[in-house]
Order: C-alpha cells, then sequence, then structure tokens
C-alpha cells in the first residue's frame, strides 16, 4: 500500500514516514499544501495523511481541489486544531476521516488499514491470497503448497499490487507509478527486471499462479 504523507512539521513527518515504512508501506512525504497537491493529483496513493495548517496551501483546499478532480483516495486529516467546528469544515470538504494532535501512532496505523479497506485495497493482518499463493506482506514471504520464499520489497509490493487488481491488466507505466512514483526515474526495464524476479520464486514454490505478459498493454495474473 502507497501512503502520502503531508506534513510541515518535518520531524512529525520524517517520525510518521519511518512508522509506516516499518508497516512495509511505500511512503512519500512533502511538506506544503501545493506540493501535496501535486502528488495526491497522480492517483497513485491508496491513502493521504494531510495535516490542516500547511504552507502555500491549507489542507482543505488541498481537499476540495482534489474532490473536484475526481481524485477519490481516502485523506486522513490532521491537526493540532480539536474543535467540532474544524472536524465538521474537514470532513464537509472531503475527508474520510479526522485524527487531532496529539495522537497514538496504534491508532493512526488502524485507521489508515480501515481506510484502505474501505477503499477495496487488501491491508492484510498476516497475509492475501490469490489461487495457490499466500503473499505476507509484513514478513515478505512468498508461499505456496507448504513451500516458502523470501522477497525483496519491491517484489512484494508488485505481487500486491496485481493480488490486489485481481485479473486485471496493469500496463508498465501504471506498476511504475504505484512502485516507484510519479515522478520517479524508473523506466519498464526496471518491470521487468521484477517481474522476472517473481516468475522465478513463483516457479521454486511450485505455484500454478503466472504472471502472465499481455502483449503491448502490460501483466496480470492468472
Amino acid at each position: 500500500m502507497r501512503v502520502l504523507i503531508v506534513e510541515d512539521e518535518l520531524h512529525l513527518a520524517e517520525a510518521l514516514t519511518t512508522l509506516l515504512k516499518k508497516q512495509k508501506y511505500t511512503v512519500d512525504s512533502v511538506n506544503d499544501g501545493e506540493a501535496g497537491l501535486d502528488c495526491a493529483l497522480s492517483g497513485i496513493y491508496d491513502v493521504i495523511v494531510l495535516d490542516l495548517m500547511l504552507p502555500k496551501m491549507n489542507g482543505i483546499d488541498v481537499i476540495k481541489n482534489l474532490r473536484a478532480e475526481g481524485i477519490d483516495t481516502p485523506v486522513i486529516m490532521l491537526t493540532a486544531k480539536s474543535g467540532i467546528s474544524d472536524r465538521v469544515r474537514g470532513l464537509d470538504s472531503g475527508a474520510d476521516d479526522y485524527l487531532p494532535k496529539p495522537f497514538n501512532t496504534e491508532e493512526l496505523l488502524a485507521r489508515i488499514r480501515a481506510l484502505g479497506r474501505r477503499r477495496g485495497e487488501v491491508v492484510p493482518e498476516s497475509g492475501m491470497t490469490f489461487g495457490d499463493i499466500e503473499l505476507d506482506t509484513r514478513s515478505l514471504t512468498l508461499s505456496s503448497g507448504g513451500k516458502s520464499i523470501s522477497l525483496t520489497l519491491k517484489e512484494s509490493e508488485l505481487l500486491e499490487y496485481l493480488i490486489t487488481n485481481g485479473n486485471a491488466v496493469l500496463s508498465k507505466d501504471m506498476i511504475i507509478e504505484k512502485l516507484w512514483g510519479f515522478d520517479s526515474e524508473a523506466e519498464s526495464n526496471h518491470v521487468e527486471v521484477y517481474v522476472s524476479f517473481l516468475r522465478k520464486k513463483l516457479k521454486y514454490v511450485g505455484s500454478e499462479t503466472q504472471i502472465v505478459t499481455v502483449r503491448g498493454v502490460g501483466y496480470t495474473l492468472k
């Protein structure tokens, strides 16, 4: 799962980034509203953690612009303001959840998982399955028929993205944006390399599940 943090308190942004990465999430962090809006408009994020009071553009305006552009990514709004009117204003602007500062990190993680599930993203406690395979995104382990193998973080993220989208065909550009970010310098051969790695590991565990190339389009799981 990919999370965007938009927070101008640098120490808090760094702490949240570290926390989420320990949970095996892919995390991008920016420190002002305009940069947050630019990133969020890419549509590659599963959850956005957004501060209310931001330089250049406040959190309310960020959400309004996102919703006006048809971006439905779930948003958790963070703010030092805990008054009812502030909560109502944030939720009415399009935020999906509200967490006043200071907050408990376990509660934040639970809310991120809940929003991911609400959107349809599979956010497993122990593992996710497709066909005869099981992927544990916490331990980065691929299993099938009692046999297991360790994955790298990028391999796990790629397989998770394929599983989450079922039988849909994902283009190389979609995979690059999801795994590396919309402003990444990663190229199509990066995707080909990780697909090759995963295919070998699927074969190693004896799985009948395959990553199928749809020529000229992309990849899908069968």
